[in-house]
């Protein structure tokens, strides 16, 4: 089904002086913020990434999305709107307690009832109808209507201990509640500083060679590859594309990259008849949003120099983006092309639009979030001075801005999304779907953009069985959603890890850091 941009796992081996490395111990530095142990919390990568460790889903991902039994030994459709799974067998929780339906049972409830989620899982689970129990190992689904992805949503939500189906978020932060069925045991979680795991030596599957993993907060990148070069950490993620010349001239580095799944862009206030980051020359409020005009939307995403943010901001190592996925993943358009930079046109839509002096605006963003967040940011804030609309820049760390952006606080916002289905109807439910979480549509929607024509044809495509149907129906949404400029689209990043001598990375598409993907190599 799906064609993905393999890895591209580049290898860069070389000798070195250095440290010893712990045959059983792996330190790890975190260059984005864990927000919470909760699974069902915050549906975050970095969240995604520490969970990955200790729960697990019933069908699993490889490094490169492609769908292999965990909890779960096999699925299949037996008629048109059920599903029937077999559950693993002999599966044991960290406390000792024996994995069944009854567990996905209460993971099911618990889901949509975890109050306060910034981006819930429910986008994950609404489309689930009914579940019966056929036997405490097999287990059927039924939806509403014919639904093919269905095996994809259940590869992007744990599967948690029936005990703690009304455990709180606080509950999981305190460890009271975070019992997995994962190879590995939350044993200490120090929000913002460390998060250390544990070996669960009852484990189901092999054996990982790591006795114990620490996990590390070191948002500050220089800091982060201090601590790679002076051993204290062997594996950091994110690494600065400014430093990657470097350490790959470095004998006691071995590097791995990949094309992610993350398109980088910028949410707009798409709903409010009035925006709070959007005045005129002087100060004063519009009477108006002009992100409601498609030729303003058009013009910010004209005015962007694309190539140039690639070339100058991200050292070469992105692509330039024009819609929501690279172009072999699937459900993607031919026809969507990167929004060529053309200032003058962009110029001359705001004049169209009644903006021929343009405006004042102020654009947000994270500064430790994604690669270069805030060097990005403030480099469209000067594009933006040459189409006439003075650009404010305001960063802060991504766990103020990520409360602030569910809040809509801001008018224009950069943000990222990597699509954990590794297809394109999982980024549109979340990020352009009308925002209806009873539906567990536009879950992560905070421009609030709707189209009804792009809605009924997600619909379609999500009953659609015929692969090759299915992926025209979503190009054709992907059009109709990129061409209203529902978000503005700047690149896809290209992910980074660096390891001490001795180790080896396997680059994820999904950007997670993973302890299960170092290995020793020798």
């Amino acid at each position: 089904m799906r064609k993905l941009i393999r890895g591209a796992a580049l290898a860069v081996v070389l000798s070195f002086f250095a440290p010893t490395i712990h045959a059983r111990e792996l330190a790890v530095g975190l260059g984005a913020s864990v927000t919470s142990a909760d699974p069902h919390f915050h549906a975050l990568n970095p969240n995604v990434a520490l969970h990955d460790h200790i729960f697990e889903y019933l069908i699993n991902q490889d490094a490169e999305q492609r769908l292999v039994p965990a909890l779960a030994t096999s699925w299949k459709a037996i008629d048109a709107t059920t599903w029937e799974v077999k559950l693993r067998q002999g599966v044991k929780f960290h406390d000792g307690s024996t994995f069944d339906a009854e567990d996905v049972l209460a993971t099911l409830k618990r889901v949509p009832w975890v109050p306060n989620s910034p981006s819930a899982f429910t986008i994950y689970t609404k489309s689930i109808a009914q579940t019966i129990v056929v036997d405490p190992y097999t287990i059927r689904f039924k939806t509403a209507s014919p639904y093919p992805l269905l095996p994809n949503d259940l590869s992007n939500f744990f599967i948690i201990n029936r005990k703690y189906v009304e455990a709180s978020t606080e509950d999981f932060n305190r460890l009271k509640a975070t019992i997995g069925t994962g190879p590995y045991k939350l044993v200490e979680f120090v929000l913002g500083e460390r998060y250390v795991l544990e070996r669960f030596d009852g484990y189901w599957g092999p054996e990982e060679p790591w006795e114990k993993v620490t996990f590390r907060q070191i948002n500050s990148a220089p800091s982060r590859v201090a601590a790679l070069l002076a051993g204290d950490v062997q594996l950091i993620e994110n690494v600065p594309t400014a430093d990657i010349e470097s350490l790959k001239k470095n004998p006691d580095i071995v590097l791995s990259q990949g094309v992610s799944n993350r398109v980088i862009y910028f949410h707009m206030d798409h709903q409010r008849p009035t925006t709070p980051f959007i005045t005129d020359k002087q100060g004063k409020p519009l009477d108006k949003n002009p992100l409601q005009d498609l030729r303003v939307r058009q013009a910010l995403s004209k005015a962007i120099n694309r190539n140039g943010i690639v070339a100058r901001v991200m050292e070469g190592v992105a692509i330039p983006a024009g819609q929501l996925l690279p172009e072999s993943f699937f459900g993607t358009s031919p026809n969507l092309k990167p929004m060529e930079f053309d200032p003058e046109g962009a110029k001359k839509l705001l004049a169209e639009a009644g903006y021929p002096n343009g405006f004042r605006l102020t654009l947000h963003a994270s500064n430790d979030r994604y690669i270069n967040d805030s060097r990005i940011v403030q480099t469209v804030a000067q594009m933006y001075s040459r189409i006439g609309i003075d650009a404010q820049v305001e960063v802060m760390p991504w766990a103020t801005y990520a409360t602030r952006a569910t809040n809509r606080e801001f008018s224009v916002f950069l943000v990222g999304w990597g699509s954990g289905t590794g297809e394109t109807s999982g980024s549109l439910r979340a990020l352009l779907a009308c925002w209806d979480p009873a539906r567990g549509m536009g879950t992560a929607n905070r421009g609030r953009y709707c189209s009804k024509e792009m809605d009924g044809l997600l619909a379609d495509a999500l009953s659609t069985i015929d692969e090759k149907k299915r992926a025209q129906i979503l190009a054709k949404a992907s059009e109709i959603a990129m061409n209203d400029v529902g978000i503005i689209p700047l690149h896809y990043e290209v992910t980074t890890w660096a390891t001490r001598k001795g180790l080896k990375y396997n680059a994820r598409v999904g950007q997670e850091t993973l302890a299960m993907e170092v290995r020793p190599t020798k």
